[in-house]
C-alpha cells in the first residue's frame, strides 16, 4: 500500500458474531480532500470509521491512516487526528476560551487558541460559558476542539445534525475552510445536500460494501434518472418521437428519463431540425447526489452495530 494517501483501506472486514458488517471494503482518501462517507443506518459506516480512528479492531484487511495502522498507533499519531463526534465533550462551566486552553495543553504542537476561536467563528462567544451556547455554537466549539491540536486529518460525524438552515450554512463555511488549510476531512452525514456542497469525492456504502464512489457531480452521469424535458410539438403524438425510452408528461412537458442524454438529445434535436420544429422549454436535468443515493440504497437494510 502507498503511504501518500491520508487513508488507505484494502479488503477491510469486520463481523459481529455471524453478521458481517464490513465485507472486503477498499477505499482511498487523498491528502487535502473532503471525503464524504454515506450510507443508511446499519450499512457499516460507524464500524468503518471507528476502525479508522483506532477505536475498534478489524477482522481482516489492511488499513493505513496517515501511513500508520490505527491498531498499533501511538500518542504522536493520535495528536495528528481530530475527531468531531455527534455529541460534544466540552465542560459546561468553562468558557469557550478556557475550554480551548485546557485542550491545547494535551497536544505537543497546538494551534494558537485565538486563531482557533476565529477559525470556528466564535470570536463573539469566546468568554461565554459553554452552557450558554446555542446548539450551533456548541457544534462550532466541537470543531474548534478537533482543530486545536492542528491535526492533519479530521473526522466529522454528522457535524450539522439539528442545525437550522442558517447555522448549517455557517458550519459548511467552516468545514470548507479546512480544505484551504490543507487538512483532510472524512465526513459522515445523512444530509445529501451537505455532501454535495462540501465533498470533493463521496462513497456510498450498502450492506458493508462500497457500491459507488466518485465526485458528487459525476455519480449521476449514468443514472437512469437523467431527465430531458420539453413541450410536445403541436400535432405530434408521443409515439412519433425518435426515442426508445418510455415517455410521460409532467406539468405540460414531455419527460424522458435516459442513461444516455447526449444520444437522446442528438436524436430529438436532429428530428426536430429536419421538420423545422422548435422544442420549447427544452431542459436537461442531471440527477442530484440525493437522487443517485435514493436510487442505489434500499432503506430497509438490516441493522448493524
Amino acid at each position: 500500500m502507498s503511504s501518500e494517501a491520508a487513508i488507505e483501506i484494502d479488503g477491510l472486514r469486520k463481523s459481529y458474531g455471524h453478521f458481517e458488517a464490513v465485507r472486503g471494503l477498499s477505499l482511498r482518501v487523498e491528502e487535502g480532500e473532503i471525503f464524504a462517507f454515506l450510507g443508511p443506518n446499519g450499512a457499516g459506516k460507524t464500524t468503518t470509521v471507528e476502525i479508522l480512528e483506532g477505536f475498534r479492531k478489524r477482522d481482516g484487511g489492511d488499513v493505513r491512516v496517515l501511513g500508520i495502522d490505527p491498531e498499533h498507533a501511538d500518542r504522536a499519531w493520535r495528536a495528528r487526528i481530530g475527531i468531531v463526534l455527534q455529541e460534544g465533550r466540552a465542560q459546561a462551566e468553562l468558557s469557550v476560551r478556557e475550554t480551548l486552553v485546557l485542550w491545547a495543553a494535551y497536544y505537543p504542537h497546538p494551534r494558537p487558541v485565538e486563531e482557533t476561536i476565529a477559525l470556528a467563528g466564535l470570536e463573539e462567544k469566546a468568554d461565554d460559558r459553554v452552557a450558554r451556547l446555542s446548539g450551533g455554537q456548541r457544534r462550532r466549539l466541537d470543531v474548534a476542539l478537533a482543530l486545536i491540536g492542528d491535526p492533519d486529518l479530521v473526522f466529522l460525524d454528522e457535524p450539522t445534525t439539528g442545525f437550522d438552515p442558517v447555522a448549517r450554512r455557517a458550519a459548511w463555511k467552516v468545514i470548507a475552510g479546512l480544505r484551504d488549510l490543507g487538512k483532510t476531512v472524512f465526513l459522515t452525514t445523512h444530509y445529501l445536500d451537505e455532501a454535495q456542497e462540501l465533498a470533493d469525492r463521496v462513497a456510498i456504502i450498502k450492506a458493508g460494501e462500497i457500491i459507488v464512489e466518485g465526485p458528487p457531480d459525476a455519480l449521476g452521469a449514468g443514472s437512469s434518472q437523467t431527465e430531458v424535458l420539453f413541450v410536445a410539438p403541436a400535432g405530434v403524438a408521443l409515439g412519433e418521437l425518435p426515442v426508445s425510452e418510455p415517455l410521460d408528461v409532467v406539468d405540460g412537458r414531455v419527460r424522458l428519463r435516459t442513461p444516455s442524454p447526449t444520444r437522446a438529445l442528438a436524436a430529438l434535436c436532429g428530428w426536430a431540425d429536419e421538420r423545422g420544429i422548435e422544442l420549447e422549454r427544452l431542459e436537461v436535468t442531471r440527477p442530484s447526489l440525493e437522487d443517485v443515493y435514493l436510487e442505489l440504497v434500499d432503506a430497509t437494510e438490516p441493522s448493524a452495530p
